[in-house]
């Protein structure tokens, strides 16, 4: 196990100290691992209070729900493990006054028990307590009955209903009345690619293959109601949405709110990707999606994997969504566009060179073109391994996406002018530094090519060494640097070398390709000293360097 933390018997209220040195909205009391707003005015000027809570591993939720417009107070137990008795009636009496306190609890035996066991307390104590139960978890819709589902991350959305009702001033019971509303037309389910590890355990809490995922799976680690073969994101979006649409009885028509949430481990990108099919699936089916969050609102520690909520809404809950809160960990208000907005891009005109020479090569050349792309495209796990080694990893998609470009080109009648389209499709098709660097150098040689008198081997030798310095120009880069020139350089060398010599076309491509090949595996043993290998300094040593292993590929695929 590796966490950022010191003792595991103390993750969670040193995490909760961080939480609130972090905000000075909200303070920690003393003796409990108890959360609550900091401006709280004396006890019979008090609102109603919303508190919720239960184990760690959640965050933000629970603690980074506390603010106006949202939670009074948030009460934690360990990771996992609900809050005892003792810590919610703490919280209760620190925030709760004559107007009353409306718990939100999720569906779970420990957290129903103690915080109805408090809740008893506390009105023995002359405080109105309401009591809101969530189970949101429409996995379970076939293993038990609706009362005993898990409350998920749906329960958020709960909070910012219950908070704003609370804000506008209305009654304990009404403030319960409007969030069991909420909760009961709630429906959550979620899908993780991976387990997560409880501090106090060490060990993931369960084992899946490469290629499954657990659907249905609630908040604490546990496997899902399913383990399945991986699938693409849609896919997983469309198993989700049509048993939560299903589940809910929703039709055509209807107004909804969706939250993607991520559960600990799920990057940006991959929830964007989700968010981005779960609006065209409620779209697709006649519904109207009036707000949308993304991102890690309810989390299961550091799992991998995400939950969609849908929450019908009228024009009443939408206000409650939409009503101010100063929580930070709330997505904001949440509007989306009733339709992707995509605007054409400016063109711009390319600017071919102007071939002086009768020369018809350009077929031909598109012809070499295609079969390095080709080459390259074989390549492409060991460009990824190796760029994965000493770089991010994208080399191989990068080269398989400039051959896919460059196969979708039609030849001009002349060299030159076949280069520039070339160069073009490189540049529009790879993104990050190889697609300028191979544009540069291509466009470089279709000028030397264009201004030549005769498209001969001469010329051809002249381009390549212009395209390679011309890559050195952009980069800065030099031989011995680490880098595509390692191989490329040598390879210009050697083809104007053996075309000096009077060597056929064919030999002087065999002896280009040979220094190209040896360029790059001399790279292995070079310090690289730019791009993201040199970071690595000696680390980096004993892998050859991709940008020098792709070149050696595609020129021995010239070579025949």
């Amino acid at each position: 196990m590796k966490k950022l933390i010191n003792d595991p018997r103390r993750v969670v209220r040193e995490m909760l100290e961080g939480v609130v040195d972090l905000n000075p909205a909200i303070a920690l009391l003393d003796s409990e691992d108890v959360v609550i707003r900091a401006d709280l005015p004396e006890p019979a000027h008090r609102t109603v209070a919303v508190l919720s809570g239960g184990g760690a591993g959640h965050e933000p939720a629970h603690a980074g729900y506390v603010g106006a417009g949202m939670l009074h107070a948030a009460v934690s137990g360990d990771v996992f493990t609900s809050p005892s008795v003792d810590a919610v009636f703490a919280a209760i009496r620190a925030v709760g006054g004559p107007r009353g306190v409306v718990l939100i609890v999720k569906n779970y035996t420990g957290d129903r028990l103690n915080f109805g066991l408090a809740a008893e307390m506390a009105r023995a104590a002359g405080i109105p307590v309401e009591i809101v139960i969530v189970a949101d978890d429409v996995a379970l819709r076939e293993t038990v009955p609706a009362d005993r589902r898990r409350g998920i991350a749906g329960t958020v959305l709960v909070h910012k209903v219950a908070g704003a009702l609370a804000e506008s001033g209305a009654s304990v019971h009404d403030v319960a009345m409007g969030a069991r509303a909420a909760a009961a037309a709630l429906g959550t389910m979620g899908v993780a690619l991976g387990a997560c590890t409880v501090p106090a355990a060490g060990t993931p809490g369960f084992t899946l293959g490469d290629d499954e995922i657990e659907l249905g799976l609630g908040i604490h680690g546990e496997q899902g109601v399913q383990r399945s073969a991986m699938r693409p994101a849609d896919a997983l979006v469309d198993t989700i949405l049509e048993a939560i649409a299903a589940d809910r009885g929703l039709k055509p028509g209807a107004r909804v709110a969706l939250m993607v949430n991520g559960l600990g481990g799920t990057p940006p990108m991959e929830l964007s990707i989700v968010a981005r099919h779960a609006l065209a699936w409620l779209r697709a089916h006649g519904m109207q999606v009036e707000r949308a969050w993304c991102g890690t609102f309810l989390s299961a520690l550091e799992m991998p994997g995400c939950s969609l909520s849908v929450l019908p809404v009228d024009d009443a809950r939408l206000a409650l969504l939409d009503a101010p809160t100063t929580v930070q960990a709330w997505g904001g208000r949440g509007t989306v566009p009733q339709a992707r907005v995509v605007r054409p891009a400016p063109g711009a005109a390319e600017q071919a060179p102007h071939a002086r020479s009768t020369d018809r090569s350009g077929p031909a050349v598109l012809a070499g073109a295609v079969a390095c792309a080709d080459a390259l495209a074989a390549a492409e796990r060991r460009l990824t391994e190796l760029d994965s080694a000493a770089g991010d990893g994208d080399l191989g998609i990068s080269m398989v996406r400039g051959g896919t470009a460059i196969r979708g080109l039609t030849a001009a009648e002349d060299a030159a002018s076949t280069l520039a389209e070339v160069a073009g499709a490189l540049r529009r098709a790879i993104a990050g530094s190889s697609g300028p660097f191979y544009a540069v150098g291509i466009l470089r040689a279709a000028a030397v090519l264009a201004a030549a008198g005769t498209v001969d081997a001469s010329a051809w030798a002249e381009a390549f060494e212009q395209a390679a310095e011309a890559v050195s120009d952009m980069g800065g880069a030099k031989v011995g640097d680490c880098t595509m020139l390692d191989a490329l350089v040598p390879a210009a060398q050697a083809f104007r070398g053996a075309v000096g010599r009077g060597a056929s076309l064919k030999e002087a491509l065999a002896a280009c390709a040979t220094a190209a090949e040896t360029g790059a595996a001399a790279t292995a043993q070079m310090r690289p000293r730019l791009g993201r290998g040199s970071y690595l300094g000696d680390r980096a040593l004993g892998v050859e360097d991709p940008g020098a292993v792709a070149v050696a590929i595609w020129v021995r695929a010239l070579a025949g």
